[in-house]
């Protein structure tokens, strides 16, 4: 790249940090024989019933622009999902975003300025720290802390670091890549913490539908559960998990309503709208969800027990089965160095993982295994593969 233009990029871009997850699955491109887990994605394509909802779509010409805030039937098929899992949500609160990723972006978007401080809980997706870093906040994490394979919060802690000065806490639950996941107590202590200091919540719950505890909400607990709607509270999801739909990208915020206007405009500016198709896949997924979600939890709740049990077997192995999410995260004794690692088990087990410190540097030494696999058989040769590998070093 030309020296002069480089330099002339905003610095908070020039120091962003490259994906350590792209650089090892980069590393295994072209290479049939790699098993691939690096990726938060199934293997599993999308249900038919789905496809076939934008392929009709296609077929009548919808190929226009939308709303920005997405199709009032989307919004209102939204609203009715998600007050089936938690108070009543009205669709006025609903804003249709082009992927969870747009979502949270959108959000961070509305609310940071320059300067401004943002708390992040990690270890966690690095988008995550990155978009506030963007747009140039003070960004400052408070990790999670491993305990036996399982990570927790610190609660004391969070409330220590965010302050009258703290404009946006981030935090994702269940979180990726650890599986950890907020307690109903904790979320009130939170909240009630942030109404104190009148610091924003962004609560990314993509993964809530994915949980393997038991619960009469069918859900992991959500701030919906314990915020009103007037509460400074954006909550991101995603049809990527719960719909297998990662390529889609299609995706919708929970939003108070003083911030509908506002983001309507951010919509317009970034990505105008989500596509119409997009979103009638989006409305088939949703009226389809009892057929599609529990099949795929159960499914995923089903991998995770085949995985996890193998890998706390292996001597040197801290793990401990995610509480949700589809991540096992687990930690190797005398590896120190995850992205060493992680390519090392690419070129020479044909395994591939995402290394720990691409989500924080206090997960050095870790590795996320994307457990959402179709043929659970391709998990337990994936562990044969890691014995093998271990045993040569």
């Amino acid at each position: 790249m030309n020296s002069k233009i480089e330099k002339s990029m905003r610095e908070a871009i020039h120091n962003l940090e490259a994906s350590k997850i792209r650089e090892v699955a980069n590393a295994g491109l072209g290479r049939s024989d790699v098993l691939a887990f690096w990726f938060g994605e199934s293997d599993e394509v999308t249900p038919d019933v789905i496809r076939q909802a934008a392929i009709d779509s296609l077929q009548r010409g919808e190929t226009f622009y939308a709303h920005n805030l997405g199709l009032p039937e989307l919004r209102e098929a939204v609203a009715a999902y998600m007050s089936g899992l938690h108070p009543k949500i009205d669709a006025s609160r609903i804003a249709i975003t082009s992927g969870g990723v747009s979502a949270l972006m959108l959000a961070v978007q509305a609310l940071v300025d320059a300067g401004d401080e943002v708390v992040a809980v990690t270890p966690v997706w690095p988008n995550l720290t990155a978009q506030p870093a963007i747009l140039g906040a003070d960004v400052r994490c408070v990790s999670l802390v491993p305990q036996g394979g399982q990570w927790t919060l610190d609660i004391d802690a969070l409330r220590a670091a965010v302050t009258s000065k703290t404009k946006l806490l981030i935090v994702n639950a269940p979180n990726n890549p650890t599986g950890w996941t907020l307690s109903r107590d904790e979320q009130q202590a939170i909240l009630d913490h942030c109404r104190k200091t009148g610091t924003w919540i962004l609560a990314d719950e993509v993964y809530e539908r994915l949980y393997y505890e038991p619960t009469a909400n069918r859900c992991a607990p959500s701030f919906l559960d314990v915020a009103t709607p007037d509460d400074r509270l954006v909550v991101a999801h995603s049809f990527s998990k719960s719909f297998l739909m990662t390529g889609w990208r299609l995706g919708w915020l929970v939003l108070p309503p003083a911030l509908m206007d506002g983001m309507g405009k951010l919509i317009e500016f970034n990505t105008s709208c989500a596509s119409v198709f997009t979103q009638r896949a989006g409305i088939a997924a949703l009226a389809h969800t009892e057929e599609i979600t529990p099949r795929i939890v159960a499914h995923l709740k089903s991998c995770r027990d085949t995985l996890v049990p193998l890998l706390a077997d292996i001597p040197g192995v801290q793990v401990a089965p995610a509480r949700g999410g589809m991540y096992a995260f687990f930690k190797l004794d005398g590896f120190d160095d995850s992205l060493v690692v992680a390519k090392r088990l690419v070129a020479e087990a044909g395994l591939g993982l995402a290394p720990g410190n691409a989500f924080a540097p206090e997960a050095q030494g870790w590795l996320r295994w994307c457990f959402a696999s179709k043929d659970k058989q391709r998990l337990i040769e994936g562990v044969n593969r890691l014995k093998r590998w271990l045993q040569a070093q």
